[in-house]
């Protein structure tokens, strides 16, 4: 018995949610706030993803000095995975981290996780503050200045550590493809680099770390890294708060007197809908 061709071939997968667009034959599905991701026909097929957490916050100085850190950028996690036919997903987008506080010398806050489905993101870490070491996230963030503070850890597949801390300077929140650098006396540590894709149809580069600060007469203030991380903020004076993290890259916020707030995450989906 033959059955015509249209009863056994693959259909493709159709879809809702978030904001839609094309690129050739692929339909990309980009979500900026927490929402839900529907198909609503379709046989099993693949879907590309890119994931992205919230980034962490600046790190805040003290009424002694301002090398503060930068914070970590959002864990980075992109791949393919096969979805059944139809079903809702729920994708839950992460906050960025506040940046802490001016005159605490308190490190950031940690970023919120990005997940879709089982696939989780780990939101990035805040920078350290003025005498302290940097937290650990989805990247790590810069360990503060007064000393050698160490930067905190990122997680494998998902982003980098953080530089360290110096006397004077505080380092480099880590970025999803390279650490955050570290403090070298007066010279305040750079961001990490994020990592550049290009699911949407255009080469986008997102999370990076956020830069450090360093203080004194040769004080200066670390550019953030490539793909959302915010500089930190040189100044010399009880003022001063450190670049935020881009929205919806996962770029950490940049150190200061206070800490620059860490970018929020996104979630981005593409599938094949025709031939």
């Amino acid at each position: 018995m033959q059955f015509p061709f249209s009863f056994w071939k693959n259909q493709y997968l159709n879809a809702t949610g978030g904001t839609i667009t094309t690129s050739g034959n692929f339909r990309i599905h980009t979500f900026t706030t927490s929402g839900t991701f529907k198909i609503v026909s379709g046989d099993p097929n693949p879907v590309q993803y890119l994931v992205i957490a919230g980034g962490g916050g600046g790190g805040a100085g003290t009424t002694n000095g301002n090398h503060s850190a930068g914070g970590g950028a959002g864990g980075y996690l992109a791949g393919s995975v096969t979805l059944p036919g139809q079903g809702a997903y729920t994708m839950t987008i992460g906050a960025g981290g506040a940046g802490a506080t001016g005159g605490g010398g308190n490190n950031g806050s940690n970023g919120g996780n990005s997940a879709f489905a089982l696939i989780v993101a780990t939101g990035g870490a805040g920078g350290g503050g003025t005498g302290n070491v940097g937290s650990n996230g989805g990247s790590g963030g810069g360990g503060g200045g007064g000393a050698t503070h160490l930067g905190g850890t990122g997680i494998a597949g998902q982003g980098n550590g953080g530089g360290n801390g110096a006397t004077n300077g505080g380092g480099g929140g880590g970025g999803a493809s390279a650490g955050g650098t570290t403090s070298i006396s007066q010279i305040a540590g750079v961001g990490g680099a994020g990592t550049a894709s290009t699911i949407t149809g255009t080469s986008v580069t997102r999370a990076g770390g956020g830069g450090g600060t360093a203080t004194g007469s040769g004080g200066n203030s670390g550019a953030g890294g490539a793909g959302g991380g915010g500089a930190g903020t040189f100044s010399s004076t009880t003022s001063g708060t450190g670049v935020a993290g881009t929205a919806n890259t996962g770029g950490g916020g940049g150190g200061g007197w206070a800490g620059g707030t860490g970018g929020s995450g996104v979630i981005i989906v593409r599938y094949q809908f025709q031939a």
